[in-house]
């Protein structure tokens, strides 16, 4: 008999389980025979933890429970707890922190702060039912028994490492929706009329890409499959269908590059690669040619170049997101503990619950900070029930 379980290994799982009470008799379940599988290859096996700014503005979910949540545990105090254990990071393009030398640094804390639960790895959740006020968790190999239950399975991308949606089917056996999950931070296809891009794979540039009223200004890739990076991923967590809009000269006026370029060819005075900058101007239906013989009327098709607007065909899918998009909708948890209104002893933190950040750090901050709030609810919990 547990007096708390935790189903996942994971950023959230293990934070929860640091921050809990030793003198509680803990259990952490996971599926694969090593924790922390995705924390440790994220970020190109560096993390990226936090970032600068951790501003609602970047979270697509419920505002409300996400700063009742950050109030109680922040940026900065995560900041803090990681410079107390010695973690040194490092910041990167002025705004993401990553870990300095790897991953592997506050997996080991992170670790060394859980060595008094139990790992029980290698064991698929199957099930979880509750008989008089006692969870019982059914894995492939046996089962187990709590009194309270904490779900932190995550979402369904990085399937190769065992991911599924066993938290939302678990969620709906207790009579609690759930928004369906769906790839997030992920590359987009591209539909027949803009399969011109798909010969510039591997080149990149700065953009402003706008989905409804967001607007991601970041580096996008162009790739195999269709178009990815960093403003293309983030830009993904708000599509789901219809026209995007991109600018692919945001710091620059194409009027002034046309005025101060003179017998210049047009290419040749955008402050792109020539193959992506002929490739663009094509695309609007302009033919290149020097700047200084550029008319009216060709001007407005290369104004287009601020506003290339076009309807991805999809998305690269689970194989290749970074996260999941939708989980156990925010309004059944408690944003005070994220217990379930409906069931108590019953908690979700992590990815697992409907909020979803842009690329950035925003989900480890979302993973790590839910998992403090709900650690610090339990454990204010035994000790008023003692």
């Amino acid at each position: 008999m547990y007096d708390v379980l935790i189903l996942g290994a994971g950023a959230s799982g293990l934070m929860c389980a640091a921050n809990l009470s030793k003198k509680l008799r803990i259990g952490i379940i996971d599926v694969n025979e090593k924790p922390a599988k995705k924390l440790k290859i994220s970020g190109g096996g560096k993390c990226n933890i936090t970032n600068v700014s951790v501003e609602l503005k970047h979270y697509l979910g419920d505002h409300q429970l996400l700063e009742s949540v950050f109030k109680k545990y922040s940026r900065d105090q995560l900041l803090d707890f990681l410079e107390r254990n010695k973690i040194a990071l490092e910041l990167r393009k002025g705004r993401y922190y990553f870990c300095k030398k790897s991953s592997d640094d506050i997996i080991n804390l992170l670790l060394r702060n859980t060595n008094y639960c139990e790992m029980i790895l290698g064991e698929k959740i199957l099930d979880l039912t509750k008989k008089n006020d006692f969870f019982e968790i059914v894995t492939e190999k046996q089962n187990y028994k709590s009194k309270k239950v904490v779900v932190a399975t995550g979402g369904e991308s990085f399937k190769n490492l065992g991911a599924s949606d066993i938290g939302l089917q678990i969620a709906q056996k207790f009579d609690l929706r759930v928004e369906k999950f769906s790839p997030a931070l992920v590359g987009l296809t591209l539909q027949k009329e803009q399969f011109w891009m798909k010969a510039l794979s591997g080149l990149s540039c700065y953009v402003k890409i706008k989905v409804d009223e967001r607007v991601i200004d970041e580096e996008m890739l162009f790739a195999h499959k269709g178009i990815s990076g960093p403003a293309v991923l983030s830009a993904s967590l708000y599509w789901k269908k219809g026209e995007i809009s991109i600018d692919f000269l945001p710091n620059n006026e194409i009027i002034k590059l046309i005025k101060n370029g003179g017998k210049k060819l047009l290419s040749s005075a955008m402050p792109l690669p020539k193959r992506l900058a002929k490739a663009l101007i094509h695309a609007v239906g302009f033919k290149d040619k020097e700047c200084n013989k550029i008319g009216k009327e060709e001007l407005k098709l290369l104004e287009k170049l601020h506003r290339y607007s076009f309807a991805p065909a999809g998305n690269f899918g689970f194989s290749k997101a970074e996260v999941s998009r939708g989980g156990i909708c925010s309004k059944e948890l408690d944003p005070k503990t994220l217990e379930t209104k409906k069931e108590k002893g019953l908690y979700f933190i992590g990815e697992v619950v409907d909020i979803t950040g842009e690329l950035g750090g925003y989900n480890f901050q979302w993973a790590f900070s839910s998992a403090y709030v709900c650690a610090k609810a339990i454990k204010k919990a035994y000790l008023t029930s003692t």
